[in-house]
């Protein structure tokens, strides 16, 4: 008898072993990195928090709350405490889009760069944000060049000596925007500046926000956009020469008075001026087996169509 009640206690003791070492993996799952500024403003630093919350918009929600919140240690500060307001967020196929008020543009540009670097690395900590982007009442955030900066993830950030940070890439790109008519394409050549830790931004991935973005104010009067500014980028990659641009559905709903040639070709000619692109395959949320516009099958994998390009008037 005392045998078994030897074994049923060790049981028992073992039982409430592993009943604690899965509590202990919950809350370690509940950890994240809040990043913060230092107070010269020249890196980022990350302190280590427990969410309370367990649904997904309860986690986003408490680290926004902890972005505008001072840091416990005086030489630290919130990323999101300057003189600006967060007028609203939203998730859309994991992508939160942050939306600022004017005053977010008032930030000298390498405060604002570490901001970014901030808000991005910690929200992208949240299962199902795989991208975060910014704007400016409700317009797309742009650099100082005027060009979209687009949706960031945290691979875009590495951390930085000051001299880093304050140092620019230069990366020169292609574009084909729209004739007046919306029957031909217009070439333009955008170079676009930016911090040394965004370098790990896919040239890909760049080209297809900047024509999201649409043509910047230099050449608006003379090209026009040919992508719906509502579409979100799902994904980028390339293989073997191909790159296969996954969009979300509202670039399916043109807005503008283009045709779907040129609506299609802005985007292949654009990328396979890229050297590792010769073709480009588009899928809308991960499915190529879809018409555009009812006249041009997305199935079709697209090369580079010089009858469509035209000169500038």
């Amino acid at each position: 008898m005392k045998k078994k009640i030897l074994r049923l206690s060790v049981f028992l003791c073992l039982l409430f072993a592993v009943s604690c070492g899965d509590g202990e993996a919950e809350d370690k799952s509940q950890v994240y990195n809040i990043y913060v500024m230092n107070k010269e403003e020249t890196k980022i630093w990350a302190n280590e928090y427990v969410a309370a919350g367990i649904s997904r918009e309860a986690v986003i929600e408490e680290l926004l709350e902890r972005l505008t919140t001072a840091p416990e240690r005086m030489e630290y500060k919130a990323p999101l405490s300057g003189n600006f307001k967060l007028l609203g967020y939203s998730l859309e196929e994991g992508q939160l889009i942050l939306n600022f008020d004017e005053q977010y543009k008032a930030q000298p540009a390498t405060t604002e760069v570490l901001v970014r670097a901030a808000v991005v690395r910690t929200l992208t900590q949240v299962k199902g944000v795989d991208y975060v982007s910014f704007q400016v009442r409700s317009s797309s955030l742009l650099d100082t060049a005027g060009n979209v900066i687009g949706s960031m993830s945290a691979d875009m950030f590495i951390d930085n000596t000051e001299s880093e940070m304050n140092s620019r890439e230069r990366v020169k790109i292609r574009l084909y925007f729209a004739n007046e008519e919306g029957d031909k394409l217009i070439e333009t050549n955008r170079t676009l500046e930016y911090s040394r830790y965004s370098t790990n931004l896919s040239m890909e991935r760049l080209v297809v926000e900047q024509l999201i973005g649409g043509p910047s104010k230099q050449v608006k009067d003379k090209v026009y956009p040919t992508m719906n500014p509502e579409t979100r980028v799902v994904g980028v990659t390339v293989k073997d020469g191909t790159c296969y641009v996954n969009l979300n559905e509202n670039f399916l709903t043109q807005i503008y008075n283009v045709s779907s040639d040129v609506a299609i070709y802005s985007l292949v000619n654009s990328l396979v001026e890229l050297p590792n692109v010769s073709r480009v395959q588009i899928a809308v949320n991960g499915d190529s087996n879809v018409m555009f516009r009812d006249n041009a099958s997305l199935s079709a994998t697209y090369e580079r169509n010089l009858d469509l390009i035209t000169a500038v008037d």
